[in-house]
């Protein structure tokens, strides 16, 4: 055979291994199971824990966490803390191509304050209902009306408690699956659970008998706002907000501040048909109480150690992990959609 035939007889048969070598390459990531943290501290326990030695760069991700961390089964993500970060981050993930969540079950997994009627440092709430505590009109007290009690109200009315007349952004109130909720409890609700000192002394100080409680996990609802408020006056708002929105089903326990933004970028890749909707759960554990203890001023509760953040970052994966690993090792019979319970 001539030199030339021959070099490209050689060169036809390469360039098939080639391209399909490439395209091997460029199959998007398929994870079981994606959990969506929002800073380094609630990512590190994952990290730490196990092994996620394939690194997956995303266009769009923040540059202090550019990076999905995965194995063959799972995939983490950090959004960066607040509305925006969640929400851009999230998107960005959702609709890459690098990665495929057609199938997934997402997880959102991080640290929050809890009501101390419901909930003590440590203790680890999957919700069901997932509300924005912001998007409401909002007057300083100092201004408001003689004879108002607050000065937040509903959107698009002009004063506390009208019921006719506002409006919505569409995003105040995410209804999450129920059933997966319940699944996610079930199989979580005996997890052995992270503690400490300064924490144990910190919930004795309280004088409900949730928070004198060692951490435990429950099912009850999270409240998301950028701001980090804190104290009962807001924390009363906040209780009738989320049984307003809820009407009456939802018991508020947690807050934080991302998760109505995580959602609504979660909903929006579900209707491009990336992502689906109830295959998403919520976890959020209790890093702080979200109001004084008795004799306490607000003040000095926002500022106290209360010990409780390393339980409660601890527990976020301890938790989450034990409900993934479920997932992952009985995937035939999750695959297809959340199972009945047994």
């Amino acid at each position: 055979m001539p030199f030339r035939t021959a070099l490209l007889a050689a060169t036809t048969a390469i360039v098939p291994l080639s391209v399909a070598a490439q395209e091997e390459a460029q199959q998007p990531v398929a994870p079981k199971v994606l959990v969506i943290t929002m800073f380094a501290g609630e990512t590190q326990p994952w990290q730490d824990a196990l092994t996620l030695d394939t690194a997956v760069a995303v266009p769009g991700l923040p540059a202090s966490a550019p990076e999905l961390h995965c194995n063959e089964d799972l995939c983490v993500m950090t959004t960066t803390m607040g509305f925006a970060n969640a929400a851009a981050s999230v998107a960005a993930v959702a609709l890459a191509d690098e990665i495929d969540l057609s199938d997934s079950y997402v997880v959102v997994a991080g640290i929050g304050g809890v009501d101390p009627e419901e909930g003590t440092l440590g203790s680890a709430h999957w919700a069901r209902y997932v509300v924005d505590g912001g998007l409401r009109h909002q007057i300083d007290p100092r201004e408001i009306p003689q004879g108002w009690t607050t000065g937040a109200f509903d959107l698009g009315t002009a004063e506390p408690g009208q019921a006719e007349g506002g409006w919505s952004a569409g995003t105040e109130v995410y209804a999450l699956n129920a059933d997966l909720a319940q699944r996610a409890f079930d199989i979580t609700r005996d997890v052995a659970l992270a503690d400490g000192d300064t924490a144990a002394e910190y919930r004795a100080t309280y004088t409900q008998e949730a928070a004198q409680r060692a951490p435990f996990v429950s099912l009850c609802d999270t409240v998301s706002a950028d701001t980090y408020w804190h104290g009962a006056v807001i924390a009363a708002e906040v209780e009738d907000r989320v049984a307003q929105l809820t009407d009456g089903a939802g018991t508020y326990c947690t807050t934080q501040m991302e998760d109505n933004a995580t959602l609504a970028a979660l909903e929006r890749a579900d209707a491009a048909g990336r992502v689906q909707m109830d295959r998403v759960a919520v976890l959020r554990t209790g890093s702080n109480f979200d109001r004084p203890a008795e004799g306490q001023t607000a003040a000095e509760s926002l500022a106290s150690d209360s010990g409780g953040f390393g339980p409660a970052t601890e527990n976020a994966f301890r938790v989450a992990n034990a409900f993934a690993e479920t997932v992952i090792a009985d995937w035939e019979t999750w695959k297809d959609g959340v199972p009945a319970a047994e």
